[in-house]
């Protein structure tokens, strides 16, 4: 006999490969991914109960000294458990007091599976101020950068035409419009749109109203819906939806900022968004915690290490840190100079549960995926 430690990404497939029984395939794989969810300002009573109620399905609860003699009312505490305990544990403790029927409720979503095919969302600027130079395009050079695009394995296009950049100034709707209209009025006339996805990175309302009636498909809105003509716009056309988070707005969102917990407060916004977004009839939404947009590094590499927190919303996960400063500050480097790093946060957030990543660099992400991709699928 010999025995090898394995790395398990898909457990389904690998049982059925081993000859697993059918019926123990569903079970088996429930069994093997253990998941850590943190849980603050829990009523110690729930603690307790949740502590014993863990134990007893082999799961467990991690918390602080002093809990089984009730010393502080409230407490953090760690749940540590598989999919299959997390499910059991939904049903146990409806019945229970002190709010744990509340966390019954939600401890399913934590644990649900939705897996989806992960898309590369190129980049172009039709504005001259883009931090990436080479992002940047005139209408002489559209079709040439767009078929390049999408030879090297682009999904999506993403087309903006006011840059975003830490201490950028908003233009004028008609400004904004008239930089993108040649080149939306080419994508439609020579029918790009059949081709790949396109999306506009815009809050707009005149802005996006002319693009979906040309072919666009994405409104990628860095305010996450804030502007209620957006939402009218977008439900109207029926289109896909990019909720992003920011703090403040580009002017001024890298001064301080600041967060009690940025996945908490990042996770409240999103609840607010597609609450906002449902009521208009915005159905099809992604889903961008924003790395950069009012964040300091610490923020950024803590949305990206926990970004499987938000797959409990259901919604495809945007990434977009495409050679942004996060990169310099942990390795001095210029713009041109950050494609490494940018593979690496990209690479680790699909990782994570993202499952969109929007890049300048859509030839050298492809192959990189790819390459992700089949170690991750041999079994």
């Amino acid at each position: 006999m010999q025995t090898y430690k394995i790395s398990i990404t898909d457990t389904k497939k690998f049982y059925e490969n081993l000859g697993c029984d059918s019926g123990g395939i569903s079970i088996l794989s429930k069994k093997s991914k253990l998941h850590t969810l943190y849980i603050k300002n829990m009523h110690v009573g729930a603690a307790n109960i949740l502590k014993q109620d863990a134990l007893s399905i082999g799961a467990d609860l991690a918390v602080p000294s002093g809990v089984i003699i009730a010393r502080d009312k409230y407490v953090d505490a760690v749940l540590i458990g598989t999919t299959k305990h997390f499910e059991t544990l939904s049903r146990k403790e409806l019945a229970q007091p002190f709010g744990l029927k509340d966390l019954a409720k939600i401890l399913k979503d934590y644990v649900k599976e939705t897996n989806y095919k992960t898309k590369i969302m190129g980049v172009l600027n039709a504005n001259e101020d883009s931090f990436f130079q080479n992002s940047r395009f005139n209408n002489s050079q559209a079709c040439e950068k767009i078929e390049k695009m999408i030879e090297n394995g682009a999904n999506i296009i993403d087309i903006g035409a006011v840059s975003s950049r830490p201490g950028s100034i908003a233009v004028e709707e008609n400004v904004e419009l008239q930089r993108v209209k040649d080149i939306v009025d080419t994508i439609y006339q020579n029918r790009y749109y059949e081709k790949v996805d396109f999306s506009i990175d815009s809050y707009s309302p005149l802005v996006i109203d002319y693009v979906l009636n040309k072919g666009f498909k994405i409104v990628n809105d860095i305010t996450g819906l804030q502007n209620d003509e957006v939402c009218k716009i977008a439900a109207n056309y029926d289109v896909q939806v990019v909720i992003m988070h920011m703090q403040n707005d580009p002017t001024s969102m890298q001064n301080e900022p600041f967060y009690e917990n940025v996945i908490l407060e990042i996770d409240d916004f999103f609840n607010e968004r597609i609450e906002k977004a449902h009521s208009f009839g915005i159905k099809d939404i992604v889903l961008d915690v924003g790395i950069g947009f009012g964040k300091t590094l610490e923020h950024n590499l803590t949305l990206l290490k926990n970004l499987e927190h938000f797959k409990h919303f259901g919604y495809e996960l945007l990434i977009g840190a495409s050679r942004k400063s996060m990169i310099n500050m942990i390795t001095s480097s210029a713009i041109e100079d950050r494609l490494a790093g940018t593979l690496a946060i990209h690479l680790e957030s699909i990782r994570n549960g993202a499952s969109i990543i929007r890049c300048h660099d859509v030839k050298e992400h492809y192959q990189a995926i790819k390459v992700f991709e089949a170690i991750n699928n041999i079994n």
